[in-house]
């Protein structure tokens, strides 16, 4: 191999075509830091909206992406590929990944449905589609509670935009409700006055709205009073464990009876006369009925029959 020859060649190829190069790297180097800027300021603007942090993530995602797919076509048309038949093929791909990925695609444009329509924030308690956690993390394809007894459910966010979703954080104040029985001697007024006291006994409820107390319902069994009071929607459950607890407390101190299901069981001590008649069961007697008319296929079959006896006949007098 003559390496001499190998040399010029390889001197005159980049002696030929060294201003494409210079001009190759210029753009690389140039569009990289052009990127870099335009995403510091995009990033920037969006910190200073109030746009909520997974929409951010979501566009400057597209946006990052948008980038450098055109940055990178512009690199190969300079150097002179063909674009147009590289465009058609990234269009086949995306079209293939987004038949593949479509489920969650549809995860993903209900996270932004979620997020944009403040349908909850992270911290939230929320009930969906028979689950109950606080939120956790809200990202593009799902959204991950923690419920009570510290279980991390993990929700698509299609299957909460197609459900009722109940927020029960969204709101400073919760309204706490409450229903108590008693016995139907019990004193009315008595049964109100202890509630009511109860619930104004705890701080963290409010006294305006006043705590209410009232007669329900006229039950089968018992007295039912409604009652509610209204706290902070972080107090909820501390309020209502309180009071509950305090009120059958205070129910046996003044001696307010609780109704409670009986059964009442008598033991018999008479004798049990069953009277029966003595006579025996009646003789049967069949009941006369019309003869039936002669049906289609009664016919049939005696016209089979006859022909059977007419074969048999002859068949009888071939014999003899």
């Amino acid at each position: 191999m003559d390496f001499n020859s190998v040399w010029e060649s390889v001197k005159n190829y980049f002696s030929d075509n060294y201003m494409s190069y210079v001009k190759f790297f210029s753009a690389l180097i140039i569009g990289i830091i052009i990127i870099k800027i335009l995403m510091r300021i995009i990033t920037k603007i969006f910190a200073k909206s109030r746009m909520e942090h997974i929409a951010q993530k979501f566009l400057l995602t597209i946006i990052k992406f948008v980038l450098w797919l055109i940055f990178i076509l512009s690199l190969l048309s300079l150097i002179g590929v063909e674009v147009s038949g590289m465009l058609t093929a990234i269009s086949a791909i995306l079209l293939a990944i987004g038949m593949a990925l479509e489920s969650n695609i549809a995860n993903l444009a209900n996270g932004i449905v979620i997020v944009s329509s403040h349908m909850f924030k992270k911290g939230d308690l929320i009930s969906v589609n028979g689950v109950d956690g606080r939120v956790t993390e809200i990202n593009f394809l799902f959204t991950t509670l923690t419920t009570p007894d510290n279980k991390k459910v993990t929700l698509p966010n299609s299957a909460i935009v197609n459900n009722a979703v109940v927020n029960a954080g969204a709101n400073p104040k919760r309204r706490v409700d409450f229903t108590f029985s008693v016995a139907y001697e019990t004193d009315v007024e008595s049964v109100k006055k202890t509630v009511v006291e109860v619930m104004e006994s705890n701080g963290s409820v409010y006294l305006d709205p006043k705590p209410f107390c009232k007669l329900k319902t006229l039950n089968s069994s018992s007295l039912d009073f409604f009652a509610n009071c209204w706290c902070d929607s972080n107090d909820y459950w501390d309020v209502y464990y309180y009071v509950v607890e305090n009120v059958y407390n205070e129910f046996k101190k003044k001696g307010i009876s609780v109704p409670f299901t009986q059964i009442e069981v008598r033991e018999r001590t008479d004798t049990v006369n069953m009277p029966f008649n003595p006579a025996p069961l009646p003789e049967r007697v069949e009941k006369e009925r019309p003869e039936e008319p002669e049906t289609f296929i009664d016919k049939v079959k005696k016209a089979v029959d006859v022909e059977n006896i007419n074969r048999k006949k002859n068949k009888n007098n071939k014999q003899k």
